[in-house]
């Protein structure tokens, strides 16, 4: 047990809902372009950006933007209780939620028992349009038809990380090393990343900051995303018990 537990800090007030973190996460992760007939339920997306408003008219109507993808709960997340092939498990040395297609027979238990709606089911074997598979990632594989995917933290960037501090003769990775997809792409710079158990790290410093919450946080699922904004209505939906979100778009 190394006591690492990788997570994010996303600043709301700095998202502009530009979608580069999405693109990023889908061309490292060798996610394909969505299918003839897919649809918004049936399509692969492991980070998505979601328009919220406070529900009010006129002049009274705010709005933001909101980053979601797999929350990384804690040990009893609940994706992992109900998979009856232990394909989901939660990695005692980062901390972050694993999917094993290799043993996913798509039963999709998992997918109802998350409470964020951040697990996708693969309707199709995977395809790139001629010319395209040269932008493939060597280092992650692509998933076969029938299996849940989700976002792992770009576990193949942890990878190289590792085989680079080992390369160096050292026993830890640099943090510079390991940084997701998404946070490299934000031209905003709204997504930090990090250990949360080291305290001198930009993201556990985010998380104790004031204005800063979880996803539906009394479902006692202990996700390692944190939110931030300045704004309490924000932070109001964000914290809404299961049923009760106000996302609108």
């Amino acid at each position: 047990m190394t006591g690492k537990r990788y997570g994010m800090s996303i600043d709301i007030d700095r998202c502009t809902g530009c979608g580069a973190c999405m693109v990023a996460c889908a061309v490292e992760n060798n996610v394909p372009p969505a299918p003839e007939g897919a649809t918004d339920r049936k399509g692969i997306t492991w980070m998505r950006v979601f328009p919220v408003d406070n529900g009010r008219d006129g002049p009274d109507r705010k709005s933001v933007f909101v980053p979601m993808l797999c929350q990384q709960c804690g040990q009893d997340a609940p994706c992992v209780s109900v998979c009856p092939q232990q394909a989901v498990q939660v990695d005692p040395a980062t901390g972050i939620v694993g999917q094993m297609p290799e043993r996913c027979l798509g039963c999709r238990y998992c997918m109802a028992a998350c409470p964020y709606h951040a697990r996708y089911f693969n309707w199709w074997d995977p395809a790139w349009p001629a010319g395209m598979e040269k932008t493939l990632n060597p280092n992650v594989a692509p998933r076969m038809r029938g299996v849940v995917e989700k976002c792992n933290f770009c576990h193949g960037r942890w990878h190289a990380a590792k085989e680079r501090a080992v390369g160096r003769g050292a026993r830890e990775i640099d943090p510079a090393d390991y940084v997701p997809a998404c946070v490299e792409a934000c031209p905003t710079a709204a997504i930090r990343f990090g250990d949360l158990n080291d305290p001198r790290s930009p993201v556990a410093q985010a998380a104790q900051q004031s204005g800063s919450f979880r996803l539906l946080e009394k479902l006692g699922t202990e996700p390692k995303i944190y939110y931030h904004s300045a704004r309490e209505w924000v932070r109001e939906i964000g914290r809404a018990p299961a049923g009760k979100e106000q996302v609108h778009g």
